[in-house]
């Protein structure tokens, strides 16, 4: 089981903001993962500064509306990003360059929010987050060793192993939607071709139908999961899981058709005796799910610092 989570109620209430490349997100989430107060915003396409202006209106917003205080900030964000300062390991990633968010490319998130704040602040790849939430209170509940996976306006992943989050050498460990599914594939902003992103992302099939991926038709909807059901299947080999959530408007929208084919090829490319029967189950958050990642990596940060602190929000 994942140290320091939500499911305990005994931890403080915490400030969590998704970012995301059509919206921001946050709120304030209590012990038991209850969200107290939320707000949603467009991303828009300002420059870094404006971004984060916006970002900062926003966490004010939810934090009075809440009125409770809070005892760390956490962040889930698109990657890739760079791995912890030397001096604070505790503070996750030192900056971020989502590639579905142009205006930030090296932005020092997390120094920039403890500076505005006052507070502790722990930013991580927001599909990382998304594991801790779901091996918490969701769907990977009770599990030591998944895979948890956003298929969305982009794609991203976060890998649990004997209870433990995988961040790799700069944090970004888990990133498999740029695990290669189709060597003669469409172009990834990556610089490779045919990454799972480029092929099966909101983003991917809106350039290649040229309408939103909600009006995807059906073979491209297959298609697209048996793609997934590809990845999964390669790093369930990899790594010796058994277990892949997926969460996301394309992974729940496109529904069974997709979760079908998924499935089908996850059995047909699993095939080693510790793999073979892995199944892939749909996240149990719905739409709390980044808060609730976010609000676990806030937490993470509380038990980096050794407790809940002073707070901000508290007079």
């Amino acid at each position: 089981m994942i140290e320091t989570s939500l499911s305990d109620h005994t931890t403080p209430a915490v400030l969590a903001l998704d970012v995301g490349g059509t919206k921001l997100e946050a709120g304030v989430v209590a012990p038991g993962g209850a969200v107290l107060a939320r707000r949603r915003v467009p991303t828009g396409d300002g420059d870094e500064q404006q971004l984060f202006a916006a970002v900062v209106e926003l966490l004010r917003g939810v934090l009075g509306e809440s009125g409770v205080p809070v005892a760390a900030i956490g962040v889930g964000c698109g990657g890739p990003m760079s791995g912890p300062a030397p001096d604070d390991p505790g503070a996750g990633a030192a900056t971020v360059s989502p590639l579905n968010i142009g205006a930030w490319r090296d932005f020092p998130l997390g120094p920039r929010l403890a500076e505005e704040f006052g507070v502790p602040v722990r930013v991580d790849n927001d599909a990382k987050a998304l594991a801790l939430a779901e091996g918490s209170l969701g769907a990977a509940g009770g599990v030591d060793d998944f895979l948890a996976m956003v298929v969305s306006t982009g794609v991203g992943g976060g890998i649990v192993l004997d209870g433990r989050l995988l961040d790799g050498a700069m944090g970004n460990a888990g990133h498999i939607g740029h695990l290669v599914v189709d060597p003669l594939g469409r172009p990834c902003v990556c610089g490779a071709r045919g990454c799972l992103e480029a092929q099966v992302s909101g983003t991917a099939i809106a350039e290649i139908t040229g309408r939103p991926a909600a009006e995807a038709p059906l073979a491209l909807r297959r298609h697209s999961g048996r793609l997934v059901g590809r990845a999964v299947g390669s790093v369930c080999n990899l790594l010796d899981l058994r277990l892949a959530v997926l969460a996301g408007s394309v992974a729940i929208g496109f529904g069974e058709p997709f979760l079908e084919e998924a499935r089908s090829e996850l059995a047909r490319v699993a095939r080693l005796e510790f793999s073979r029967g892995a199944e892939i189950r749909i996240g149990g958050l719905g739409a709390d799910g980044p808060l609730l990642g976010a609000a676990e990596v806030g937490l993470l940060r509380v038990r980096d610092q050794g407790g809940a602190g002073s707070g901000i929000g508290n007079g």
